[in-house]
């Protein structure tokens, strides 16, 4: 099990968009993966689990790893969380 705290850097903290980005990326691994803050923790391969937390920019979050892949897991994820990009918005 690998424990990491880190800062969210996105302009828009985990809204809807991030949220799927992470819980896409979480589900390429077979690692289990946790975001944590405060006493509430969620899943990271769900969307609605990851927006739950409320993430704004700055928020800090435990990113929790555990399986196989976890070392691998772990860098991506936090890549993702302490990186500040912008999802483009798509139109319908």
């Amino acid at each position: 099990m690998v424990k990491k705290t880190v800062a969210v850097q996105n302009v828009n903290g985990l809204d809807m968009q991030t949220a799927a980005v992470v819980a896409e990326n979480s589900g390429r691994f077979q690692a289990d993966i946790f975001l944590q803050q405060g006493s509430m923790k969620a899943n990271a391969k769900s969307v609605m689990g990851v927006m739950m937390l409320a993430a704004r920019r700055s928020s800090e979050l435990t990113i929790i790893t555990d399986g196989e892949d976890e070392e691998i897991a772990m860098v991506r994820i936090e890549s993702l969380l302490t990186e500040a990009f912008e999802v483009e918005a798509t139109s319908s």
